[in-house]
């Protein structure tokens, strides 16, 4: 089901100090910046490596208010490690199949996504405590 990491979600105070960390420490590149008002966050994609399945990422993401999702796990828990992304074929069909196997999800159905991408989240509660979401690339879901 699941095709490669698509990317690692971390969460930070200050986008710009974290991108410029990235790109000096380790030499990636920003591939996208985006402002995700219904996420409540600003986030940058950063390249790390392409493979067979596609192009896997670091996505750091500042939130925009401290009541966002971004915000509160900054509150609780400090930067780091806030998703796993793994890329699917077809996100509404692994919805389907993991719901069926009892873990909860998060989203009722796919929504937007950075660069386009379809995406949902499943239940930490039901993923070991890790927040889990599936990503649909946009060149397989028709956008």
């Amino acid at each position: 089901m699941f095709l490669r990491i698509d990317h690692v979600g971390i969460a930070c105070n200050d986008l710009e100090e974290k991108i410029a960390f990235y790109e000096s420490t380790f030499g990636l590149t920003v591939v996208s910046r985006e402002v995700n008002e219904e996420q409540g966050v600003r986030e940058a994609m950063l390249h790390v490596a392409d493979g067979d399945g596609g192009a896997s990422y670091v996505q750091l993401l500042e939130p925009l208010h401290p009541d966002t999702a971004v915000g509160k796990f900054l509150a609780r828990r400090g930067e780091g490690v806030h998703h796993i992304g793994y890329g699917v074929a077809d996100v509404a069909k692994a919805m389907e199949e993991i719901a069926g196997q009892g873990v909860r999800l998060v989203d009722e159905r796919p929504r937007h996504g950075s660069m386009g991408a379809a995406i949902a989240f499943l239940h930490p509660k039901d993923t070991g405590g890790v927040l889990t979401e599936l990503v649909q690339a946009p060149r397989d879901n028709g956008h």
